[in-house]
């Protein structure tokens, strides 16, 4: 297994493998033969930002059986996504911020991402997995009571949208098995979350192969699998954690 980290450090991006605190850097192409530079950075040094720059965050709706016994919902028949614009992307340790232009309730979602590591069109789920970098922490951040505000439009777009909404990171790690791993959220400290990614609907393989049936991923592109049971508002000042066993905490303050 491998952490892979993008970051700032004196005034340059660079990326590599994190490992005890320290970065081990490298050049090239990080989803295509990356090599080791010989240079290690201090992570104490460095400016985090997000693993990964997606052309497109693709997020899941009704993706867990739990969630769905609790609303009531059907279980769909196929994956029900929509997506984040990319100017809503934001790493952890940085501010997510209130909407100016919204003055509602602002939730998190945490959630399981899966990175995209080599061009995938209409693979099957036998394959699908040889077209994975890797895994990551996600916060979808929701100005839920935009959703339906208008009766004759859902607002998903916009709702998910704002600048900041797109949390993930801290790193992507490589070589999980997704399935067996654990989601949890903190805020302010209190476990709001702690579920099985297991209890998908759409397991991680599955939604690859699925959601390519329709859309082209391209290395970097993030499928946020979905969340479950536990998500909750968050008031300006808050700090929210969403942490997953082998990859990390997801940390971010709400302002």
């Amino acid at each position: 297994m491998a952490l892979w980290i993008r970051f700032e450090h004196e005034g340059q991006v660079k990326f590599g493998v994190l490992s005890e605190g320290t970065v081990n850097v490298h050049r090239g192409n990080m989803f295509n033969r990356p090599t080791p530079t010989g240079e290690h950075v201090d992570m104490a040094a460095v400016k985090l930002l997000t693993p990964a720059q997606p052309s497109k965050m693709i997020c899941l709706w009704n993706n867990f059986n739990m969630l769905a016994s609790k609303l009531d919902l059907s279980i769909p028949e196929e994956p029900l996504y929509f997506i984040k614009a990319s100017t809503s992307y934001l790493p952890g340790d940085a501010a997510i911020r209130k909407p100016q232009s919204y003055d509602g309730k602002v939730i998190f979602e945490g959630e399981l991402g899966v990175v995209i590591g080599k061009q995938c069109r209409r693979v099957s789920e036998a394959h699908a997995r040889e077209h994975v970098f890797g895994y990551t922490c996600v916060n979808d951040v929701t100005a839920v009571e935009l959703l339906n505000k208008d009766s004759t439009f859902t607002q998903w777009t916009r709702a998910k949208s704002f600048d900041t909404f797109g949390v993930f990171g801290p790193v992507i790690a490589t070589d999980l098995d997704p399935e067996r791993l654990v989601v949890k959220s903190h805020l302010n400290g209190t476990e709001r979350q702690n579920y099985p990614v297991s209890d998908m609907v759409f397991l991680p393989d599955r939604l690859v192969s699925l959601i390519s049936q329709d859309v082209s991923l391209m290395p970097g592109d993030v499928i946020a699998c979905g969340t479950n049971v536990g998500v909750g508002s968050m008031k300006p000042g808050s700090t929210i954690e969403i942490s997953i066993g082998g990859i990390g905490t997801l940390s971010n303050t709400y302002d």
